[in-house]
């Protein structure tokens, strides 16, 4: 995974709506042709897509920047302007995507799976829409509305069946590279994998076997997940693998190094100071570099060489089964989930800004008073009306607003008076 970035930051941009249009219908022979300004259009909507064919986030590092397009002015003859279009970003399986205050927004964590992180501003209506029994040449128009902007934080988390776990050096990189077409750095120092590794391992014949992804996590030392080492970086990648294969190295006591019953406690303890739920997983512990040391303390499942092959084909064949039977038990318990989508309310909310000061906030308010021209007397007496439906005066009046007081909706301040 060449370049392979697994964190960095999203500013999505939504267009802006299209404005509204003030026209009048004027052709020969038409008495009195009334208003015919046409909607604008709505601003394109920014759409988070999880894809198979993105790897990382590194498109993301140096070009965090993705905007959808703007909605088109309304015009004459109710010519309603065209629709934005839509910026649909692939992303890694697996990306979860936050605010910026830790919040999360989606988790991605299937292909196809998409999320919109920014809407697009909704177009205003033109003067035709206006038209009434008591308004019979209404003169303004609705602005457009603004997209929506915001920064996001995405973080990917490796999809993988296994995940190889051990101390730097213990051979999970030459593991990856026997069982799958992986090719990770390998060499006789530690930290030799700076970033995780993908192979695809297959188990049995063309029809009847099975696939699974082995992921090889970067060493874990102590104290990784305190973030010593390369641990605090890398764990989150053991999130959502299935199944587990503890590497202990067996011959790193010959070297002088650490004992491998020394090496489990360490890991499990890493594993449980990170995320206690990843002991419950299934694991096997395996015992590497079997052509170089022995099993004396028993602590390994099964050992086996990845230099000379001796116990590989075992792990796999012992491997296939169980992420076999992981995946089942997912599916079913993903199948008797119930999802429920519930719109979040908009709302109207009042908030004081000074003694004799307050603002009213939320995109319903905002938008009642975004017409094309607030000195029209028409346009006056349609903002009153909005703002009373959506119950911006009882709102007021709770908060204690009195007579005289200032309030601002949007671009709009005007002087308070309860009985008005």
């Amino acid at each position: 995974m060449p370049g392979f970035v697994d964190q960095a930051q999203l500013h999505a941009r939504a267009g802006d709506g299209g404005a509204g249009a003030v026209s009048w219908r004027r052709e020969a022979h038409v008495d009195r042709g009334g208003p015919d300004g046409g909607d604008g259009g709505h601003g394109g909507d920014v759409w988070l897509v999880a894809s198979v064919n993105e790897s990382s986030l590194l498109g993301f590092r140096d070009h965090p920047f993705r905007r959808a397009t703007d909605g088109g002015h309304g015009s004459g003859s109710k010519r309603h302007g065209a629709r934005g279009k839509d910026l649909v970003v692939p992303v890694p399986v697996g990306t979860v995507v936050r605010e910026r205050s830790g919040a999360v927004v989606c988790d991605l964590d299937g292909e196809g799976a998409r999320f919109m992180v920014a809407e697009g501003g909704q177009g205003g209506r033109g003067n035709a829409r206006f038209l009434s029994n008591r308004r019979r040449a209404p003169a303004f128009a609705e602005q457009a509305e603004k997209g929506q902007e915001l920064w996001l934080d995405m973080e990917l988390k490796l999809m993988a069946d296994v995940a190889l776990v051990g101390f730097p050096n213990a051979g999970k990189s030459t593991l990856i590279s026997t069982v799958s077409a992986a090719k990770p750095k390998i060499a006789d120092y530690p930290f030799t994998t700076l970033e995780p590794h993908l192979g695809v391992v297959r188990v049995g014949g063309v029809r009847d076997g099975t696939e699974f992804v082995m992921a090889d996590i970067p060493g874990l030392v102590e104290g990784a997940a305190e973030g010593k080492g390369l641990g605090h970086q890398f764990l989150r990648h053991i999130e959502r693998a299935r199944v587990l294969v503890v590497l202990l190295d067996l011959g790193a006591p010959d070297a002088g190094g650490v004992p491998p019953s020394e090496q489990r406690r360490v890991l499990l303890s890493e594993l449980r100071s990170y995320r206690p739920e990843l002991l419950d997983r299934p694991r096997i512990v395996v015992g590497s570099k079997g052509d170089m040391g022995a099993d004396e303390e028993g602590v390994c499942d099964m050992v086996l060489s990845a230099a000379s092959g001796a116990g590989v084909g075992a792990l796999v064949e012992r491997l296939g089964p169980l992420v076999r039977e992981v995946r089942a038990e997912v599916a079913v318990a993903s199948s008797s989930e119930i999802v429920v989508h519930r719109p979040i309310p908009e709302g109207v909310g009042v908030q004081r800004a000074g003694a004799g000061a307050w603002v009213v906030h939320g995109r319903a308010a905002e938008r009642a008073v975004a017409l094309s021209d607030l000195n029209d007397e028409g346009a006056q007496a349609e903002v009153v009306r909005r703002l009373r439906r959506l119950g911006v005066d009882r709102a007021l009046a709770r908060a204690g607003a009195r007579d005289g007081d200032e309030v601002t909706v949007g671009t709009m301040t005007f002087t308070w008076g309860e009985e008005q």
